[in-house]
């Protein structure tokens, strides 16, 4: 019978890892990007062109889904595998992040937080044991810890008040999963580090974390403003304060030269909005960097989006039709461009993997790095 959940290591190169992720519901190749699929879809894509692209796993949202259709109804409704009809593994946020960035008149205790909802102005407390419920209702293989994230210009006492809180919820969220009776036995969860950008607070995080125990470790509260150069600070420090022979995500976090340097750094997983809001917004990711199809110079390119991809966009349909559909406002031209997006990131994936196992990843990621820069 397949394990719950393992994570072995295959190889090495410098700090940066690949390996594989087993879990009952199949198997997750590291580094990983994970589509998101918000409110139980990966908008603009199907199911099963999203695993055609290479992804092994997706995200689904917790606050989102918890307010419409809801938890209780999408269980009702066979899950949200079922319900979506995606039969591989899924990974679902605690929700934390969106109740402090889009809801509205939010109130934080010892409790949870209190809100109200952005669609409808009814009022909800999200608290660890709430969000892991619906977690559980929804049939996440990989839950997360409910914590708490202030922005990384916050004073030193808030940033130490929040990521000691988040501590506390995450053995909150750890009782509350283990409570979860047969869902407990199949599935996964991961805490998550806070502590801002100071290395002595996420080290007291990531000590409290393992002193809890979970299944894999989450990087919370970057990307949120404070830039490349401080994220890549950041994240020069807090993997390695976690441990080697557990799963390293990273939430969040997206533009292609980010993934690669947090990859050279010792993250395994991560997900972002950024592949599949870009293209539906007319821009393409390319080895050469990013690409607005909107802009007029395209209107008569018969050329792929990207030359060196051969996901099914760009060997079939050119940037001149990409563009006439986007200009247009059909619907096919954001299901396109989001398709080629996904592979993109997905090749990128594999391209990292590869560069791993045949300890060439410098190189890899220096060369990817000036090809993207140069194209922008």
């Amino acid at each position: 019978m397949t394990a719950r959940f393992s994570f072995s290591i295959h190889a090495t190169d410098g700090r940066a890892r690949t390996g594989t992720i087993t879990m009952k519901r199949g198997e997750i190749r590291t580094p990983a990007f994970m589509p998101v699929g918000t409110a139980a879809t990966v908008k603009a894509m199907k199911p099963g062109d999203v695993r055609a692209s290479g992804a092994d796993i997706i995200l689904g949202n917790t606050y989102h889904l918890m307010l419409r259709p809801g938890a209780e109804r999408v269980n009702r409704l066979g899950g949200l595998h079922g319900f979506m009809g995606w039969d591989r593994p899924i990974l679902t946020d605690s929700g934390g992040y969106q109740v402090m960035s889009l809801a509205e008149l939010t109130k934080r205790s010892e409790d949870g937080v209190a809100f109200k909802s952005h669609l409808d102005g009814t009022r909800h407390l999200l608290s660890p044991e709430r969000s892991i419920e619906i977690q559980r209702l929804l049939g996440s293989n990989i839950v997360m810890a409910f914590d708490e994230l202030v922005p990384t210009t916050s004073t030193r006492e808030v940033q130490a008040s929040a990521m000691e809180r988040s501590m506390r919820w995450a053995k909150r969220s750890r009782d509350a999963f283990d409570a979860g009776g047969q869902h407990a036995e199949d599935n996964a969860i991961f805490g998550i580090q806070q502590g801002a950008l100071d290395e002595g607070f996420r080290k007291a995080s990531a000590d409290a974390l393992i002193d809890i125990g979970f299944d894999g470790y989450a990087i919370g509260g970057l990307a949120v403003g404070e830039g490349q150069e401080a994220m890549f600070g950041c994240l020069d420090f807090a993997p390695g304060q976690l441990p080697v022979e557990k799963p390293r995500y990273l939430m969040g976090v997206g533009k292609p030269t980010d993934i690669v340097g947090a990859v050279e750094r010792g993250v395994d997983m991560f997900d972002c909005v950024l592949p599949t809001r870009s293209g539906r917004t007319g821009q393409a990711f390319t080895r050469q960097g990013p690409i607005n199809i909107r802009n007029a110079r395209f209107t008569e390119d018969q050329g792929p989006l990207d030359p060196a991809c051969g996901c099914p966009v760009c060997s079939t349909w050119s940037r001149a039709y990409l563009h006439h559909l986007v200009r247009a406002g059909e619907i096919l031209g954001a299901m396109l461009m989001t398709e080629h997006n996904i592979w993109f990131y997905q090749q990128m994936m594999a391209d990292l993997r590869a560069a791993i196992v045949e300890g060439r990843l410098t190189a890899f990621a220096d060369d990817f790095r000036a090809r993207y820069a140069a194209g922008q």
